[in-house]
C-alpha cells in the first residue's frame, strides 16, 4: 500500500500547525477534516492508518457504504448538499452536517431529530459568492435563516460553512463567514479547503476540509 497520502497528511498537518502559530491561535485550533468523497479505498487506508479520525463525506449513500464498517472511533461529516428525502439516513450516520441552507431542510431535520432522539452536530452553509449554481443561503438571509433554526425549529447551530467562488480572493469570503458569525454567537468556521486552508486559519477557522492535497486528484470515473 502506497504512503503517498500518510506523507501528504503530515505535510498538511504541519502546514495547520504553522498557520495556527502564525495566526496566533493555540496549537491544535483548528480540526483538519480529510475530504475522502469519491477516493478509492487504497488512498484512504493509509491516512486512516496514519490517525487521522475526521472525514468529509459529499453523498449520504457513499458515505454509509464506505465507512459503515468502519464507523467506530471515526467523525463523519457530510458537506455536500442534503436533500430532504435522506435526512433520516444522515441524521442516523453523520456527527455533524455541515450544510443546512433552506427552512424546509430546518423543518425536516427538526422532525427527524424528534423523532429519533439523536442530533448531529449542525452547521447553515452560506453561499457567499451568490453563486446561483452553489448550495447555500444568500447572505443577506443569513441572519435571519440563523434565528429561525434557533427559534422555529429549535435546532442548536453549531457553526457556519462557506466555500468562496473559484479565482476570487477567499479572505473577504472567510472575513464575511467569521462576521455573521459573531452576530450570532456561533463558535464554528468551516472554511478553507487544499488551495487556501491557511489563508482561512487566519481568517479564524476552526476546521479546514482538505482533499487533493492529501489523496490526490480526485477520479470521477471510480466506482468507490
Amino acid at each position: 500500500m502506497s504512503p503517498a497520502s500518510s506523507r501528504s497528511l503530515a505535510a498538511i498537518q504541519a502546514r495547520i500547525a504553522a498557520a495556527e502559530t502564525r495566526a496566533g491561535r493555540p496549537a491544535g485550533s483548528v480540526t483538519l477534516v480529510a475530504v475522502s468523497k469519491t477516493q478509492p479505498w487504497e488512498h484512504i487506508a493509509p491516512v486512516l492508518e496514519a490517525g487521522q479520525k475526521v472525514f468529509g463525506e459529499n453523498r449520504v449513500q457513499e458515505a454509509m457504504e464506505r465507512w459503515g464498517p468502519r464507523r467506530t472511533g471515526l467523525e463523519l461529516r457530510l458537506i455536500g448538499p442534503l436533500q430532504t428525502n435522506k435526512v433520516r439516513e444522515a441524521v442516523g450516520f453523520f456527527d455533524v452536517i455541515e450544510t443546512v441552507d433552506r427552512e424546509k431542510l430546518a423543518r425536516v431535520l427538526a422532525d427527524e431529530i424528534q423523532r429519533a432522539g439523536r442530533a448531529p452536530r449542525l452547521y447553515v452553509q452560506v453561499n457567499t459568492g451568490e453563486e446561483p449554481q452553489k448550495a447555500g443561503i444568500a447572505p443577506g438571509q443569513a441572519d435571519a435563516f440563523l434565528a429561525a433554526c434557533r427559534t422555529t425549529y429549535d435546532l442548536a447551530v453549531e457553526g457556519l460553512m462557506c466555500i468562496p467562488p473559484v479565482g476570487e480572493d477567499p479572505a473577504p469570503h472567510f472575513a464575511a463567514l467569521r462576521a455573521i458569525a459573531e452576530r450570532h454567537g456561533v463558535e464554528k468556521l468551516s472554511m478553507g479547503m487544499s488551495d487556501d486552508f491557511e489563508i482561512a486559519i487566519a481568517e479564524g477557522a476552526t476546521s479546514v476540509r482538505v482533499g487533493s492535497a492529501i489523496f490526490g486528484a480526485r477520479d470521477h470515473a471510480l466506482n468507490v
